[in-house]
């Protein structure tokens, strides 16, 4: 089965799990990637600052990006 990590973005932060995981295809692995970011939502939201963005990634076993959702908080001032 392929590998994939998860990394966080947020500002200048940026982490990525050194731990694994396995998935058994491109949709089950999107599949866990939006049912983890979903559970953090709400908290990520209440932390966001104006004109910042956060985003999460799932990367292949070379580290190469496979998906990433965003959250972007703009204003328009």
């Amino acid at each position: 089965m392929p590998l994939y990590f998860f990394r966080i973005r947020n500002g200048r932060y940026s982490g990525s799990s050194e731990q694994a995981s396995e998935f058994a295809d491109r949709d089950a692995a999107w599949k866990e990637m939006t049912h983890v970011c979903a559970d953090m939502a709400a908290g990520i939201a209440r932390k966001l600052q104006e004109n910042s963005e956060w985003h999460m990634e799932l990367l292949d076993e070379t580290k190469q990006p496979v998906f990433r959702i965003r959250i972007v908080a703009e204003s328009f001032d």
